[in-house]
């Protein structure tokens, strides 16, 4: 199925009893195909419990479907014949299943719908006939496992099906040929290989890397062989091993000001984007410890200097009002910024239920008041007691305040949605685009959410985020959604609800959200869910309205533990996501902590919709430069062009009595440089006011804000470079593993001396003699080849196996080494078992040439050289990995 191409609507696939193993009593399979839950015989029950004996129920669909969930329904109450863990597995035959499923259930009455894995490694989605069920264990310890009722969720259009079996089995075809291929090249039946080449049709790797086999393995053309590695980079062939190797980062702190000497102030909380194209990094408001902020800040990358836009967005002509846990996204097509969401004081609700602000349309009849270049209205958005306000706003605040006490809370929670102008004619002016988005059909009031946009198709899409209303103790989420700056609509995707998504993205807030404008398909991560850290990856095609589960946990992935108020960036062109900081759990049970080594991490995929690989960023070595201390809630922005990150502020302290928000009303680093130092023991008590807002941030049940806190969050601003080695560093290192091989052949088959001097200066000249380990590999090849006394004797076993390319090592056996001394025998003659004849002789192809062919030892020599090689080379590019021999087991082949 090709990216663009829409499913059809999932559906409730139909399936009848295939066969299962033994039943108790009554309790036969074809009792589940009914949902009868307060039916005590309603269900299949084993005959044994579970373990030893394997357990079974297997399902045969009445037609062939692309199967995406199972729903398992239950008793109405719970029971301790449950199954609680279980594994499913499908196929097209009975006797060939795939596992795509292995979960759990709980002991209740609440029916439970759990994704199927309907696509392979590549992405590719195949057909399913047969569905097994696995029973692992009961809730009731030594009970016999029951299932009560199942249900089957896919997609069954006849057409569609069947494009994708025909696929599916295109494909299948393809990997077996291309592996039988890279066997038989591999013992060099050369003449088949052409063969099956003309005949089939298939492509067994990129023509370079064809070419690159022939000079290598079979002529030993060095030069040619060079020229063809140099050829492959140009390509672009080597560029999956560049991004492979070890990703190091250099960080710089950025110290500019501006004209006034000042930069912005310590904060978390706040929003930044960027403006890639002029090099300007926009920031607004936060959460400072005391109070929220509503100044707004620019930063110009090439002068390295700071500009304060506002003191005060509050105070102009719809400007927004103070605010944290927002989100601001740049539109490069228009210049334009735009503005969602808040937790603001006049949101938040104090210990004794009391609002701590209003908007100015709670009041009737309300005044348009002008203060320079500020004007409020009754319809202004937001409004909030700050002492910067002139006198004339205070007495209206007053005033709020009088009528907030006569009136009903809950007016103020409009979520209201900013445009502010970079560029044209309206430059540096604030548009007010909506006094409440939910009104129109777009999100609630929402706070650590995501917002990202596409500004070549000049759409914005917001998910998740805590929702803001009068029932603050009531934790709601927010689900996804899309504004269409052209008509000004918003739009809803129904991904978060289990019954209409298959499979459905949790709500969250906390979370990262990245997207991909290539695919278009949007990757949701980590956060936290009621009281639970989440380590879940999601990607969701926007086209196709298509949600894939890449991980249900990636921690056990080789990720990163489950995150909160993680940062997140994405670069399209080298398919890349970068995570920065944020809380991390190792358990549900365990306290949250700020990663103190290498908190920062980098996914790469080649599809996204397949999952891809996690590791860690960590500090180049050769740099001197300081590394920022953890953080949470902090902010990034990304240059794609530059390669670069920047990132600024947030908080580096963790109490442990603190329950960490999103808003930095808790928690943060006492250090104002933004490296770890110990946390400061002089800095002031916050007032009452501050702990109230910090408590109703947190949450009902959080604690009041730790004393400090004001002095733990951060105002530093760094540079983030991600370095990897260059194209000529991985062409040199391939052209290391080319020259080892020839200066083995040199000395196996010329004088010592012409080998010496190549060693020396042609060898030499391309490794890195600053790496110990390179510096190793090189002084060892003199010992290993040129300095051996005594050729080994040749291998026993005439068949020897070809070793894989990632244990393939230097040898120093010749061609051409004497017999063995002959030894004195005994009086009596002793019988010697003939030798096995064996299967592959590596003899020479009637395809090669006479002149210049390898013998059958070296063929196997440069073979395993260019299984070497082929680590540098990308997987579409070139030959499978695995080799055939390897994925036969001692009863069936393993694909």
């Amino acid at each position: 199925m090709t990216s663009t191409e829409r499913e059809p609507d999932v559906e409730t696939v139909e399936y009848e009893i295939a066969g299962s193993s033994e039943h108790s009593g009554e309790y036969v399979a074809e009792n589940i195909l009914a949902d009868r839950p307060r039916d005590h015989s309603s269900r299949w029950s084993a005959a044994f419990a579970a373990p030893p004996m394997k357990q079974w129920i297997r399902l045969r669909l009445k037609k062939m479907s692309v199967l995406k969930s199972i729903t398992f329904g239950k008793f109405y109450k719970a029971h301790p014949c449950n199954m609680k863990e279980f594994v499913v597995l499908v196929g097209m035959t009975e006797d060939n299943l795939t596992e795509v499923l292995r979960a759990g259930l709980k002991n209740d009455s609440t029916p439970e719908t759990f994704s199927l894995r309907y696509t392979n490694r590549v992405g590719m989605p195949f057909p399913t006939r047969y569905v097994e069920i696995v029973p692992l264990s009961a809730h009731g310890q030594n009970f016999n496992t029951s299932i009560w009722h199942v249900s089957l969720s896919g997609i069954t259009d006849d057409d569609h099906v069947e494009r994708v079996r025909f696929r599916h089995h295109e494909y299948r075809e393809n990997v077996a040929l291309r592996q039988v291929l890279k066997h038989l090249r591999q013992r060099r039946f050369l003449t088949p290989v052409s063969q099956i080449l003309s005949q089939s049709g298939v492509h067994l790797e990129h023509p370079l890397v064809t070419s690159l086999h022939e000079s290598f393995v079979l002529q030993g053309n060095w030069f040619r062989t060079e020229q063809l590695l140099r050829e492959c980079s140009d390509a672009g062939l080597l560029r999956s091993y560049r991004q492979a190797c070890q990703a190091r980062t250099r960080w710089t702190r950025i110290r500019g000001l501006d004209a006034d000497g000042d930069v912005p102030c310590r904060r978390g909380g706040h929003a930044m984007c960027m403006d890639e194209q002029n090099g300007m990094i926009y920031l607004f408001g936060g959460w400072d410890g005391q109070r929220n902020l509503d100044d707004f800040w620019s930063y110009d990358v090439a002068k390295d200097t700071w500009k304060l836009l506002s003191i005060a967005t509050s105070r102009e002509k719809n400007g927004p009002g103070p605010r944290a846990c927002h989100k601001m996204v740049f539109d490069s097509k228009t210049g334009s910024i735009y503005l969602l969401g808040r937790l603001g004081d006049a949101d938040l609700i104090d210990a004794h239920g009391t609002r701590v602000g209003v908007s100015l349309s709670d009041l009737p009849d309300a005044p348009s008041l002008r203060n320079g270049n500020v004007e409020f209205r009754g319809e202004s958005p937001y409004l909030t007691r700050d002492s910067r306000l002139s006198e004339a706003l205070a007495n209206v605040a007053a005033r709020l305040s009088q009528h907030m006490s006569e009136t009903v809370p809950g007016t103020s929670h409009c979520s209201d949605f900013y445009r502010y102008h970079t560029r044209g004619l309206d430059a540096g002016k604030w548009d007010l685009l909506a006094f409440d988005t939910a009104a129109t059909g777009g999100p609630p009031l929402v706070s650590d959410h995501q917002m990202v946009i596409d500004s070549e198709a000049q759409k914005i899409y917001v998910f998740g985020g805590r929702v803001g209303d009068a029932e603050w103790e009531a934790l709601k989420f927010s689900g996804m959604y899309s504004y269409d700056i052209w008509t000004s609509r918003w739009k809803m995707y129904n991904i978060t609800d289990a019954y209409a998504s298959y499979p459905s993205i949790p709500p969250r807030f906390g979370h990262s959200m990245v997207l991909d404008t290539k695919s278009q398909t949007l990757f949701i991560f980590g956060g936290q869910r009621e009281d639970k850290y989440l380590s879940d990856m999601f990607a969701f095609h926007i086209p196709t309205n298509t949600v894939t589960e890449l991980y249900s946990n990636f921690s056990a992935a080789g990720g990163p533990d489950p995150c909160f108020t993680q940062r997140a960036t994405i670069d399209v062109e080298t398919q890349e996501i970068y995570v920065f900081g944020g809380l991390t759990r190792s358990k549900p049970s365990a306290p949250p902590v700020l990663e103190s080594e290498s908190p920062y991490w980098i996914y790469r995929y080649d599809r996204a919709d397949i999952p891809g690989k996690w590791s860690k960023l960590v500090p180049d070595k050769d740099a001197e430069s300081s590394w920022p201390q953890p953080r949470y809630a902090h902010q990034v922005v990304y240059d794609s062009k530059s390669k670069t990150v920047y990132m600024h502020g947030g908080n580096g302290g963790l109490d442990s009595e603190d329950t960490p928000s999103d808003n930095e009303t808790r928690n943060g680093p006492p250090s104002g440089e933004g490296q770890a130092q110990p946390p400061s023991q002089d800095a002031p008590a916050e007032g009452r006011h501050a702990r109230r807002a910090s408590r109703a941030r947190a949450g009902a049940s959080a604690p009041a804000a730790d004393p400090d806190a004001d002095m733990k969050r951060l105002d530093d601003f760094w540079r983030l470079e991600i370095i990897r080695p260059s194209e000529e560093e991985i062409t040199r290192r391939a052209l290391f593993e080319v020259r080892k091989q020839q200066f083995r052949e040199m000395c196996e088959d010329g004088p010592p001396i012409k080998a010496l001097t190549f060693l020396q200066t042609k060898v030499s000249e391309v490794v890195n003699h600053d790496d110990p380990e390179e510096a190793k590999a090189f002084r060892s090849l003199l010992s290993a080849h040129l300095l051996s006394a005594f050729p080994r004797d040749p291998p026993e076993d005439p068949t020897p196996s070809l070793r894989l390319a990632s244990e393939a090592g230097p040898s120093s056996e010749r061609e051409d080494s004497p017999p063995p001394r002959k030894r004195s025998r005994p009086s009596s003659p002793v019988a010697v078992p003939a030798r096995p004849v064996s299967v592959v002789r590596w003899e020479k192809d009637p395809s090669e040439t006479e002149s210049g062919a390898p013998s059958s030892e070296r063929f196997r020599q440069r073979t395993e050289m260019f299984e070497r090689l082929m680590a540098f080379i990308n997987e579409d590019a070139k030959q499978p990995d695995k080799n055939l021999i390897d994925m036969i087991s001692d009863e069936s082949l393993v694909i």
